[in-house]
């Protein structure tokens, strides 16, 4: 592994291990697929383990760094980041790895290489990545969610759609396609959330959670509900 750039804090020992990865960005419409992927953290007591240093991949013009008084003292600044969390899908035999974090601004073949590589170490055997997008729907129904893989071995299990979109895409459709040239099966899951909740604080639409039966269930979360997905450094 690239050790600069991709940084294991510990090495956990997990079965049959997917990864779930959700960025803030493009493909985050009403912050519907970050906070899902925060609210798996939570309620699975996820654990972080590992990161990827933001300096060679983030514009902090266009994500700034934060800062912040620690205890009304200290300043801190928080930068964005791009975390790794391990923890055991509950009613399962198998772990789960969350990948949280920023859409990066550059290098992004190298960032999906990256993932990619520690998908191997672990011996990770699905890629599922979560994305939102504004649509007129309602917030008082449930909201949509349509998965879509190009791997018909996948599609024909999960009962997915293939992939038929073109145009523009984001880190989410970049990863999806280094999945595939490397062989690691990956499905991709979206959430359809009203259009008017883009600028408001706003529940976030249930995204289903993947799960080794290949079956999925919906969650809610609040804004609240996402980890820490910045990295604090004491600034004097």
């Amino acid at each position: 592994m690239a050790e600069k750039e991709l940084r294991l804090v510990s090495r956990p020992t997990l079965e049959r291990p997917v990864l779930i990865a959700a960025f803030r960005g493009w493909n985050d419409g009403g912050q519907g697929a970050t906070l899902a992927g925060g609210y798996l953290a939570r309620v699975w007591e996820a654990e972080r383990f590992a990161e990827i240093d933001p300096e060679g991949f983030v514009d902090f013009q266009a994500n700034r760094p934060h800062v912040s008084l620690d205890e009304g003292l200290t300043r801190t600044i928080d930068w964005p980041e791009n975390a790794f969390y391990h923890a055991r899908i509950p009613d399962t035999e198998r772990d789960a790895i969350l990948l949280l974090g920023v859409e990066p601004s550059l290098r992004w073949r190298t960032f999906s290489g990256l993932v990619l590589e520690l998908a191997r170490d672990f011996e990770v055997d699905l890629v599922v990545t979560l994305g939102s997008l504004l649509a007129d729907v309602p917030h008082t129904r449930a909201a949509p969610v349509t998965g879509a893989a190009s791997d018909p071995a996948l599609v024909e299990s999960l009962g997915l759609q293939h992939s038929r979109y073109e145009g523009p895409t984001g880190i989410v459709g970049v990863l999806q396609d280094a999945c595939r040239n490397g062989g690691i099966p990956a499905a991709s899951l979206w959430a359809a959330v009203p259009h008017y909740v883009s600028l408001a604080p706003s529940p976030a639409p249930p995204v289903p959670s993947a799960t080794g039966s290949g079956r999925s269930s919906t969650s809610r979360s609040t804004r609240r509900s996402s980890p820490r997905r910045r990295r604090r450094t004491r600034s004097r």
